[in-house]
Protein backbone atom coordinates (compact mmCIF):
# COMPACT_ATOMS: atom_id res chain seq x y z
CA UNK A 1 0.00 0.00 0.00
CA UNK A 2 2.50 2.25 0.75
CA UNK A 3 4.82 1.94 -2.60
CA UNK A 4 1.25 2.04 -3.98
CA UNK A 5 0.86 5.24 -2.98
CA UNK A 6 3.91 6.66 -3.75
CA UNK A 7 3.88 5.61 -7.45
CA UNK A 8 0.78 7.22 -7.25
CA UNK A 9 1.80 10.20 -6.23
CA UNK A 10 5.14 10.71 -8.58
CA UNK A 11 2.66 9.92 -11.55
CA UNK A 12 -0.01 12.65 -11.13
CA UNK A 13 2.68 14.92 -10.04
CA UNK A 14 5.17 14.31 -13.10
CA UNK A 15 2.29 14.73 -15.12
CA UNK A 16 1.32 18.16 -13.94
CA UNK A 17 5.02 18.74 -13.97
CA UNK A 18 5.15 18.16 -17.37
CA UNK A 19 1.79 19.93 -18.15
CA UNK A 20 2.66 22.81 -16.69
CA UNK A 21 6.82 22.94 -17.12
CA UNK A 22 7.19 22.37 -20.98
CA UNK A 23 4.69 25.51 -22.06
CA UNK A 24 6.40 27.23 -18.99
CA UNK A 25 9.38 26.72 -20.83
CA UNK A 26 8.90 27.38 -24.05
CA UNK A 27 6.82 30.68 -23.18
CA UNK A 28 9.96 31.62 -21.51
CA UNK A 29 12.06 31.09 -24.60
CA UNK A 30 9.82 33.25 -26.70
CA UNK A 31 9.68 35.87 -24.28
CA UNK A 32 13.78 36.24 -24.72
CA UNK A 33 13.32 36.14 -28.46
CA UNK A 34 10.51 39.05 -27.97
CA UNK A 35 13.17 40.77 -26.10
CA UNK A 36 16.00 40.09 -28.00
CA UNK A 37 13.59 41.68 -31.73
CA UNK A 38 12.38 44.55 -29.26
CA UNK A 39 15.91 45.91 -28.21
CA UNK A 40 16.62 45.40 -32.37
CA UNK A 41 13.55 48.10 -33.09
CA UNK A 42 14.38 50.27 -30.02
CA UNK A 43 17.96 50.55 -31.80
CA UNK A 44 16.51 50.81 -35.28
CA UNK A 45 13.66 53.13 -34.16
CA UNK A 46 16.43 56.06 -33.08
CA UNK A 47 17.91 56.50 -36.56
CA UNK A 48 14.74 57.28 -37.95
CA UNK A 49 14.15 60.66 -36.61
CA UNK A 50 18.29 61.29 -38.24
CA UNK A 51 16.53 60.18 -41.48
CA UNK A 52 13.79 61.94 -41.31
CA UNK A 53 15.97 65.28 -40.88
CA UNK A 54 19.15 64.26 -43.40
CA UNK A 55 20.90 61.20 -45.24
CA UNK A 56 24.50 63.20 -45.15
CA UNK A 57 26.84 60.36 -44.08
CA UNK A 58 28.30 62.59 -41.06
CA UNK A 59 25.19 62.96 -39.53
CA UNK A 60 24.20 59.14 -39.81
CA UNK A 61 27.53 58.03 -38.98
CA UNK A 62 27.14 59.91 -35.56
CA UNK A 63 23.57 58.85 -35.24
CA UNK A 64 24.52 54.79 -35.60
CA UNK A 65 27.27 55.68 -32.98
CA UNK A 66 25.35 56.67 -30.75
CA UNK A 67 22.80 54.13 -31.15
CA UNK A 68 24.74 51.23 -30.45
CA UNK A 69 24.00 49.96 -26.95
CA UNK A 70 26.25 47.22 -27.45
CA UNK A 71 29.37 45.73 -29.45
CA UNK A 72 30.25 47.85 -32.68
CA UNK A 73 29.20 47.23 -36.20
CA UNK A 74 25.81 45.80 -35.68
CA UNK A 75 23.89 48.60 -37.14
CA UNK A 76 23.70 49.01 -40.77
CA UNK A 77 22.15 52.10 -42.65
CA UNK A 78 20.63 51.71 -46.48
CA UNK A 79 19.98 54.69 -48.12
CA UNK A 80 19.27 54.49 -52.01
CA UNK A 81 20.56 57.29 -54.61
CA UNK A 82 18.97 60.62 -54.65
CA UNK A 83 19.38 61.42 -58.36
CA UNK A 84 20.10 60.07 -61.89
CA UNK A 85 24.24 60.44 -60.82
CA UNK A 86 23.69 59.91 -57.38
CA UNK A 87 25.13 56.73 -55.39
CA UNK A 88 23.23 54.73 -52.42
CA UNK A 89 24.73 55.92 -49.11
CA UNK A 90 26.09 52.63 -47.18
CA UNK A 91 26.22 53.17 -42.98
CA UNK A 92 27.74 50.51 -41.20
CA UNK A 93 27.94 46.91 -41.63
CA UNK A 94 25.77 44.69 -44.37
CA UNK A 95 24.96 41.34 -43.23
CA UNK A 96 21.19 41.10 -45.11
CA UNK A 97 21.05 39.41 -48.64
CA UNK A 98 20.32 42.81 -51.00
CA UNK A 99 17.55 40.83 -52.02
CA UNK A 100 16.29 40.85 -48.63
CA UNK A 101 16.68 44.61 -47.96
CA UNK A 102 15.25 45.78 -51.34
CA UNK A 103 12.37 43.50 -50.54
CA UNK A 104 11.67 45.48 -46.93
CA UNK A 105 12.08 48.92 -48.82
CA UNK A 106 9.37 47.59 -51.55
CA UNK A 107 7.00 46.31 -48.57
CA UNK A 108 7.49 49.19 -45.83
CA UNK A 109 7.31 47.04 -43.27
CA UNK A 110 9.72 45.76 -41.26
CA UNK A 111 11.12 42.02 -41.85
CA UNK A 112 13.54 39.57 -40.35
CA UNK A 113 16.54 38.15 -42.42
CA UNK A 114 18.38 35.08 -41.26
CA UNK A 115 21.93 35.57 -41.39
CA UNK A 116 25.05 33.71 -40.12
CA UNK A 117 25.83 33.90 -36.37
CA UNK A 118 22.01 35.36 -36.27
CA UNK A 119 19.18 37.25 -37.83
CA UNK A 120 18.95 40.92 -38.42
CA UNK A 121 15.57 43.13 -37.78
CA UNK A 122 15.56 45.35 -41.37
CA UNK A 123 13.19 48.74 -40.31
CA UNK A 124 12.38 50.70 -43.15
CA UNK A 125 12.27 54.28 -43.13
CA UNK A 126 10.95 57.34 -45.51
CA UNK A 127 13.70 59.83 -46.51
CA UNK A 128 13.39 62.09 -49.33
CA UNK A 129 15.11 59.98 -52.09
CA UNK A 130 13.24 56.97 -51.50
CA UNK A 131 12.97 54.24 -48.84
CA UNK A 132 15.73 53.57 -46.61
CA UNK A 133 16.43 50.59 -44.40
CA UNK A 134 17.99 50.68 -41.02
CA UNK A 135 19.27 46.65 -40.14
CA UNK A 136 20.37 46.04 -36.47
CA UNK A 137 21.84 42.53 -36.23
CA UNK A 138 20.88 40.42 -33.43
CA UNK A 139 23.17 37.19 -32.80
CA UNK A 140 21.98 33.77 -31.75
CA UNK A 141 23.14 34.14 -27.95
CA UNK A 142 20.63 37.31 -27.64
CA UNK A 143 17.79 35.41 -28.55
CA UNK A 144 18.48 32.80 -26.29
CA UNK A 145 19.79 34.38 -23.11
CA UNK A 146 18.30 33.88 -19.89
CA UNK A 147 16.59 30.96 -21.26
CA UNK A 148 18.83 28.17 -19.99
CA UNK A 149 18.65 29.47 -16.57
CA UNK A 150 15.32 30.09 -16.72
CA UNK A 151 14.77 25.88 -17.72
CA UNK A 152 17.27 25.21 -14.38
CA UNK A 153 14.67 26.44 -12.31
CA UNK A 154 11.86 25.34 -13.54
CA UNK A 155 13.61 21.62 -13.62
CA UNK A 156 14.34 22.57 -9.97
CA UNK A 157 11.17 23.39 -8.82
CA UNK A 158 9.55 20.63 -10.78
CA UNK A 159 12.11 18.36 -9.39
CA UNK A 160 11.48 19.48 -5.68
CA UNK A 161 7.62 19.13 -6.36
CA UNK A 162 8.18 15.62 -7.30
CA UNK A 163 10.26 14.74 -4.25
CA UNK A 164 7.76 16.90 -1.79
CA UNK A 165 5.03 14.94 -2.98
CA UNK A 166 6.67 11.75 -2.82
CA UNK A 167 7.30 11.95 0.77
CA UNK A 168 3.70 13.24 1.55
CA UNK A 169 3.10 10.09 0.21
CA UNK A 170 5.15 8.22 1.69
CA UNK A 171 4.14 9.75 4.89
CA UNK A 172 0.43 9.29 4.65
CA UNK A 173 1.40 5.54 3.58
CA UNK A 174 3.28 5.15 6.90
CA UNK A 175 0.50 6.45 8.99
CA UNK A 176 -2.08 3.87 7.28
CA UNK A 177 0.42 0.86 6.85
CA UNK A 178 1.56 0.96 10.72
CA UNK A 179 -1.75 0.16 12.04
CA UNK A 180 -2.28 -2.31 10.07
CA UNK A 181 0.95 -3.73 10.45
CA UNK A 182 0.27 -3.27 14.25
CA UNK A 183 -3.12 -5.30 14.13
CA UNK A 184 -2.24 -7.51 12.21
CA UNK A 185 1.30 -8.28 14.92
CA UNK A 186 -1.52 -8.38 17.23
CA UNK A 187 -3.40 -11.10 15.70
CA UNK A 188 -0.84 -13.32 15.01
CA UNK A 189 0.33 -12.95 18.72
CA UNK A 190 -3.37 -13.85 19.52
CA UNK A 191 -3.16 -16.98 17.53
CA UNK A 192 0.00 -17.75 19.32
CA UNK A 193 -1.65 -17.81 22.91
CA UNK A 194 -0.97 -14.22 24.18
CA UNK A 195 -4.17 -13.11 25.37
CA UNK A 196 -2.85 -10.01 26.79
CA UNK A 197 -2.14 -8.29 23.27
CA UNK A 198 -4.49 -5.34 22.30
CA UNK A 199 -3.73 -2.63 19.43
CA UNK A 200 -3.62 0.92 19.74
CA UNK A 201 -6.98 2.88 18.20
CA UNK A 202 -5.78 5.00 16.25
CA UNK A 203 -4.99 5.91 12.38
CA UNK A 204 -7.81 6.43 10.22
CA UNK A 205 -10.92 5.72 10.77
CA UNK A 206 -11.59 2.98 9.45
CA UNK A 207 -7.76 1.00 11.01
CA UNK A 208 -9.95 2.54 14.08
CA UNK A 209 -12.89 0.76 13.62
CA UNK A 210 -10.82 -2.39 12.81
CA UNK A 211 -8.74 -2.15 16.03
CA UNK A 212 -11.91 -1.57 17.92
CA UNK A 213 -13.26 -4.77 16.47
CA UNK A 214 -9.85 -6.57 17.52
CA UNK A 215 -9.80 -5.31 21.14
CA UNK A 216 -13.65 -5.85 21.34
CA UNK A 217 -13.11 -9.85 19.77
CA UNK A 218 -9.50 -10.18 22.48
CA UNK A 219 -11.43 -9.26 25.09
CA UNK A 220 -14.82 -11.83 24.16
CA UNK A 221 -11.68 -14.51 23.79
CA UNK A 222 -10.77 -13.55 27.18
CA UNK A 223 -13.67 -13.62 29.07
CA UNK A 224 -15.17 -17.02 27.36
CA UNK A 225 -12.00 -18.80 28.32
CA UNK A 226 -12.45 -17.92 31.83
CA UNK A 227 -16.00 -19.04 31.70
CA UNK A 228 -14.79 -22.21 30.43
CA UNK A 229 -12.13 -22.69 33.08
CA UNK A 230 -14.74 -22.00 35.79
CA UNK A 231 -16.87 -24.40 34.45
CA UNK A 232 -14.21 -26.54 34.58
CA UNK A 233 -12.90 -25.83 37.84
CA UNK A 234 -16.83 -26.30 38.56
CA UNK A 235 -17.27 -29.76 37.52
CA UNK A 236 -14.45 -30.82 39.13
CA UNK A 237 -15.67 -29.84 42.51
CA UNK A 238 -18.74 -31.17 41.77
CA UNK A 239 -17.31 -34.79 40.91
CA UNK A 240 -15.74 -34.60 44.71
CA UNK A 241 -18.75 -35.69 46.59
CA UNK A 242 -19.54 -38.85 44.75
CA UNK A 243 -15.68 -39.64 45.06
CA UNK A 244 -15.95 -39.07 48.76
CA UNK A 245 -18.68 -41.88 48.74
CA UNK A 246 -16.80 -43.75 46.73
CA UNK A 247 -14.01 -43.88 49.14
CA UNK A 248 -15.99 -44.71 51.64
CA UNK A 249 -17.81 -47.50 50.46
CA UNK A 250 -14.45 -49.32 48.93
CA UNK A 251 -13.42 -48.96 52.95
CA UNK A 252 -16.42 -51.83 53.27
CA UNK A 253 -14.99 -54.07 50.47
CA UNK A 254 -12.45 -56.06 52.54
CA UNK A 255 -8.71 -56.82 51.73
CA UNK A 256 -9.67 -59.18 48.64
CA UNK A 257 -7.72 -58.37 45.45
CA UNK A 258 -10.94 -56.62 43.52
CA UNK A 259 -11.44 -54.04 46.27
CA UNK A 260 -7.59 -53.31 46.39
CA UNK A 261 -8.03 -52.01 42.61
CA UNK A 262 -11.26 -50.22 43.42
CA UNK A 263 -9.50 -48.48 45.80
CA UNK A 264 -6.65 -47.71 43.70
CA UNK A 265 -8.64 -46.92 41.14
CA UNK A 266 -10.77 -44.32 42.99
CA UNK A 267 -7.28 -42.63 44.92
CA UNK A 268 -6.22 -42.38 40.78
CA UNK A 269 -9.47 -40.39 40.13
CA UNK A 270 -9.20 -38.31 42.94
CA UNK A 271 -5.84 -37.30 42.25
CA UNK A 272 -6.78 -36.77 38.49
CA UNK A 273 -9.20 -34.70 39.52
CA UNK A 274 -7.49 -32.34 42.21
CA UNK A 275 -4.94 -31.97 39.19
CA UNK A 276 -7.54 -30.69 37.09
CA UNK A 277 -8.95 -28.44 39.74
CA UNK A 278 -5.28 -27.09 40.31
CA UNK A 279 -4.73 -26.95 36.58
CA UNK A 280 -8.22 -24.88 35.99
CA UNK A 281 -6.98 -22.41 38.96
CA UNK A 282 -4.35 -21.59 37.32
CA UNK A 283 -5.51 -20.98 33.75
CA UNK A 284 -7.58 -19.04 35.34
CA UNK A 285 -5.52 -16.68 37.19
CA UNK A 286 -3.26 -16.62 33.95
CA UNK A 287 -6.69 -15.57 32.04
CA UNK A 288 -7.30 -12.99 34.66
CA UNK A 289 -3.76 -11.38 34.74
CA UNK A 290 -3.89 -11.30 30.66
CA UNK A 291 -7.06 -9.13 30.99
CA UNK A 292 -5.86 -6.86 33.26
CA UNK A 293 -2.57 -6.17 31.24
CA UNK A 294 -4.45 -5.57 28.44
CA UNK A 295 -7.01 -3.44 30.31
CA UNK A 296 -10.30 -2.29 29.01
CA UNK A 297 -12.75 0.49 27.11
CA UNK A 298 -13.62 2.22 30.52
CA UNK A 299 -16.23 4.11 28.15
CA UNK A 300 -18.15 0.96 27.25
CA UNK A 301 -17.82 -0.29 30.55
CA UNK A 302 -19.37 3.01 31.75
CA UNK A 303 -22.20 3.13 29.30
CA UNK A 304 -23.10 -0.35 30.18
CA UNK A 305 -23.49 -0.17 34.09
CA UNK A 306 -25.25 3.18 33.29
CA UNK A 307 -27.56 1.37 31.06
CA UNK A 308 -28.69 -0.57 34.20
CA UNK A 309 -28.26 2.14 36.70
CA UNK A 310 -30.72 4.28 34.55
CA UNK A 311 -33.65 2.06 34.48
CA UNK A 312 -33.47 2.32 38.54
CA UNK A 313 -33.04 6.05 38.38
CA UNK A 314 -35.92 6.35 36.32
CA UNK A 315 -38.23 4.58 38.86
CA UNK A 316 -36.62 7.00 41.36
CA UNK A 317 -36.84 9.77 39.31
CA UNK A 318 -33.20 10.51 39.36
CA UNK A 319 -31.85 12.62 36.55
CA UNK A 320 -28.74 11.19 35.28
CA UNK A 321 -25.70 12.57 33.28
CA UNK A 322 -22.71 10.85 31.27
CA UNK A 323 -19.87 13.32 30.19
CA UNK A 324 -16.48 11.76 28.75
CA UNK A 325 -18.25 8.31 27.63
CA UNK A 326 -18.35 8.96 23.67
CA UNK A 327 -15.02 7.60 22.87
CA UNK A 328 -12.75 4.84 23.74
CA UNK A 329 -10.66 5.43 26.70
CA UNK A 330 -8.22 2.10 27.18
CA UNK A 331 -7.17 1.78 30.89
CA UNK A 332 -4.79 -1.00 32.36
CA UNK A 333 -7.62 -3.05 34.69
CA UNK A 334 -9.85 -5.65 33.96
CA UNK A 335 -13.36 -5.31 32.43
CA UNK A 336 -14.96 -7.17 35.27
CA UNK A 337 -13.28 -5.65 37.79
CA UNK A 338 -13.59 -1.82 36.85
CA UNK A 339 -17.83 -2.92 36.52
CA UNK A 340 -17.56 -4.27 40.06
CA UNK A 341 -16.02 -0.49 41.24
CA UNK A 342 -18.46 1.66 39.31
CA UNK A 343 -21.19 -0.60 40.97
CA UNK A 344 -19.90 -0.07 44.16
CA UNK A 345 -20.18 3.65 43.89
CA UNK A 346 -23.35 4.08 41.81
CA UNK A 347 -24.54 2.06 44.47
CA UNK A 348 -23.54 4.25 47.49
CA UNK A 349 -25.51 7.09 45.21
CA UNK A 350 -28.76 4.71 45.71
CA UNK A 351 -28.07 3.93 49.05
CA UNK A 352 -27.21 6.89 50.68
CA UNK A 353 -28.65 9.92 48.93
CA UNK A 354 -32.71 10.48 49.10
CA UNK A 355 -35.03 9.59 45.98
CA UNK A 356 -34.63 12.30 42.84
CA UNK A 357 -31.35 13.09 43.84
CA UNK A 358 -29.23 13.83 40.45
CA UNK A 359 -25.92 11.99 39.48
CA UNK A 360 -23.50 11.88 36.94
CA UNK A 361 -20.42 10.26 35.76
CA UNK A 362 -17.58 11.85 34.39
CA UNK A 363 -14.93 10.54 32.56
CA UNK A 364 -11.31 12.49 31.79
CA UNK A 365 -8.33 11.50 29.80
CA UNK A 366 -4.97 12.56 30.35
CA UNK A 367 -1.39 10.95 28.80
CA UNK A 368 -0.65 9.76 32.04
CA UNK A 369 -4.22 9.13 33.21
CA UNK A 370 -7.62 8.34 33.41
CA UNK A 371 -9.88 10.03 36.20
CA UNK A 372 -13.33 9.00 36.69
CA UNK A 373 -15.81 11.39 38.90
CA UNK A 374 -19.12 9.87 40.41
CA UNK A 375 -20.69 13.11 41.83
CA UNK A 376 -24.36 13.75 43.23
CA UNK A 377 -26.19 16.04 44.42
CA UNK A 378 -27.40 14.57 48.07
CA UNK A 379 -25.94 15.45 51.33
CA UNK A 380 -22.43 14.74 51.07
CA UNK A 381 -19.96 13.41 53.72
CA UNK A 382 -19.22 15.19 57.13
CA UNK A 383 -16.10 13.81 57.02
CA UNK A 384 -14.63 12.40 53.25
CA UNK A 385 -10.95 11.74 54.59
CA UNK A 386 -11.95 9.75 58.17
CA UNK A 387 -14.58 7.96 55.19
CA UNK A 388 -11.18 6.90 53.47
CA UNK A 389 -8.70 6.01 56.28
CA UNK A 390 -11.31 3.41 57.45
CA UNK A 391 -10.35 0.12 55.48
CA UNK A 392 -7.00 1.10 55.47
CA UNK A 393 -5.98 -0.73 58.93
CA UNK A 394 -7.24 1.53 61.56
CA UNK A 395 -11.29 1.19 61.18
CA UNK A 396 -11.81 -2.21 62.76
CA UNK A 397 -13.43 -4.39 59.85
CA UNK A 398 -11.49 -2.59 57.05
CA UNK A 399 -14.02 -1.52 55.45
CA UNK A 400 -14.90 2.22 54.56
CA UNK A 401 -17.78 2.07 55.37
CA UNK A 402 -19.50 3.27 51.59
CA UNK A 403 -18.22 0.17 49.73
CA UNK A 404 -15.17 1.65 48.61
CA UNK A 405 -12.80 -0.87 48.94
CA UNK A 406 -12.80 -2.43 45.88
CA UNK A 407 -12.58 0.89 44.33
CA UNK A 408 -9.61 1.60 46.16
CA UNK A 409 -7.78 -1.40 45.38
CA UNK A 410 -8.78 -1.11 41.50
CA UNK A 411 -6.85 2.42 41.41
CA UNK A 412 -3.99 1.01 43.55
CA UNK A 413 -3.09 -1.94 41.06
CA UNK A 414 -2.48 0.56 38.95
CA UNK A 415 -0.29 3.00 40.98
CA UNK A 416 -3.29 5.29 41.17
CA UNK A 417 -5.63 6.54 44.01
CA UNK A 418 -9.42 7.63 45.35
CA UNK A 419 -10.43 11.07 46.65
CA UNK A 420 -13.76 11.99 48.36
CA UNK A 421 -14.56 15.31 48.15
CA UNK A 422 -17.36 17.97 47.34
CA UNK A 423 -18.72 17.80 43.75
CA UNK A 424 -20.06 20.86 41.51
CA UNK A 425 -23.91 19.40 42.10
CA UNK A 426 -23.61 20.27 46.05
CA UNK A 427 -22.93 16.50 47.11
CA UNK A 428 -20.03 14.03 47.39
CA UNK A 429 -17.91 13.47 44.64
CA UNK A 430 -15.69 9.95 44.60
CA UNK A 431 -12.69 10.69 42.10
CA UNK A 432 -10.98 7.65 40.73
CA UNK A 433 -7.56 8.44 39.33
CA UNK A 434 -6.68 5.17 37.09
CA UNK A 435 -2.58 5.86 36.46
CA UNK A 436 -1.75 4.52 32.63
CA UNK A 437 2.28 3.53 33.21
CA UNK A 438 1.87 1.93 36.55
CA UNK A 439 3.47 4.51 38.27
CA UNK A 440 1.87 6.33 41.22
CA UNK A 441 1.28 9.76 40.95
CA UNK A 442 2.43 11.95 44.54
CA UNK A 443 -0.48 13.96 46.08
CA UNK A 444 1.77 17.23 45.86
CA UNK A 445 4.20 16.51 42.88
CA UNK A 446 3.89 17.79 39.34
CA UNK A 447 2.71 14.50 37.98
CA UNK A 448 -1.02 15.25 36.75
CA UNK A 449 -0.87 18.53 37.81
CA UNK A 450 -2.54 19.77 34.23
CA UNK A 451 -5.05 17.13 34.46
CA UNK A 452 -6.20 18.25 38.12
CA UNK A 453 -5.69 22.27 37.37
CA UNK A 454 -8.55 21.68 34.17
CA UNK A 455 -10.61 19.14 36.53
CA UNK A 456 -10.50 22.69 38.54
CA UNK A 457 -11.61 24.85 35.62
CA UNK A 458 -14.08 22.46 34.91
CA UNK A 459 -15.73 22.66 38.44
CA UNK A 460 -15.28 26.37 38.31
CA UNK A 461 -16.85 26.64 35.23
CA UNK A 462 -20.06 24.30 36.37
CA UNK A 463 -20.84 26.55 38.94
CA UNK A 464 -20.77 29.49 37.21
CA UNK A 465 -23.28 27.73 34.73
CA UNK A 466 -25.83 26.63 37.71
Amino acid sequence: MRWALVKVALAVTAMVVVAFAVPLGLVVKELARDRAYSNAERQAATIGPVLAITTDRTQLERAVASAETGPGGRIGVHVPAGGRNARPVEIGSRRAPEADVAAAARMGRAAISPVPGGSSLLQPTAVASGIAVVEVFVPDEALTRGVATSWLVLAGVGLALVIGSVAVADRLGTRMVRPAERLAGAAHDLGKGQLGVRVPEDGPKELRSAASAFNAMADQVVQLLANERELAADLSHRLRTPLTVLRLNTASLGDTPAADQTRSAVEQLEREVDQIIRTAREQKAQTRQAAAVAGCDAAEVIRERMTFWSALAEDEGRTVRIAGADHPVRVPVARPDLAAALDAMLGNVFRHTPEGTAFAVDVHHADEAVIVLVSDAGPGIADPDAALRRGHGGGGDGSTGLGLDIVRRLAESTGGDVRIGRSVLGGTEVRVWLALDGRRAPHGGRRGHRLRRTLRTRRGTARTGA
